[in-house]
């Protein structure tokens, strides 16, 4: 393998600006499909049925759909419509709002797994419905829910490569552009497999130390 070091330097700009633009999307793409998500179980579980069958038919859609066509339809249809926006916002609110279909599920096995005498023993000290839910259900459920929580950040931290097919430079737009300048592939592909699985294994670590946190 003919692997040229100095081929590593001259990419490590392009890599850092690449790196940046993976983080923004994880960051921003993790606040919405955790937010979102949560917002979807909470609305499954209101009594009325002309709230819950929507709320299901949209999200089971949106998870039953790739991606990448999400990216497409947001990126090129919007427009159409009058609805404009840029390439990096565009694969941001894509990627949170499809994991947030997965997060809703994650966030319904961890309200469920709250024990029933959680609800009586609210109910018997005549707590308030809006009550019993921030004090009571929801830290519970959290808690219980923080390590599939992350395993989700982790497959969306691998799929912000798709975000190429919409014009967004991260790792892998980054280093494409520069093995098309410079004919060198070896080098700039390694790099950015090694950050992948760097980011992953440092994602990871703090989600666990997340986990011990809310059990101690």
């Amino acid at each position: 393998m003919n692997w040229d070091w100095s081929a590593v330097g001259d990419f490590l700009p392009y890599f850092w600006k690449g790196l940046l633009v993976t983080l923004q999307v994880l960051a921003l793409g993790s606040l919405i499909s955790f937010s979102l998500g949560l917002v979807w179980a909470l609305l499954c579980r209101v009594p009325t049925r002309w709230v819950r069958w929507p709320v299901g038919a949209v999200t089971e859609f949106v998870r039953d759909t790739p991606l990448l066509v999400q990216l497409f339809f947001l990126f090129y249809v919007l427009p159409e419509w009058g609805l404009t926006f840029s390439a990096l916002t565009t694969g941001v609110v894509a990627i949170g709002l499809h994991y947030s279909t997965y997060t809703m599920q994650v966030y319904r096995a961890g309200i469920d797994a709250v024990p029933a005498g959680q609800w009586e023993a609210a109910t018997a000290l005549n707590l308030p419905r809006s009550r019993t839910w921030r004090v009571v259900v929801l830290p519970q459920a959290l808690r219980r829910v923080v390590p599939a929580l992350g395993n989700y950040v982790i497959s969306m931290l691998k799929d912000t490569p798709l975000l190429m097919a919409i014009t967004v430079l991260e790792m892998l737009g980054r280093a494409r552009l520069f093995s098309q300048e410079r004919f060198r592939f070896t080098e700039p592909l390694t790099v950015i497999g090694v950050a992948f699985v760097v980011v992953s294994y440092l994602a990871s670590l703090l989600l666990r130390t997340l986990e011990r946190r809310l059990v101690r």
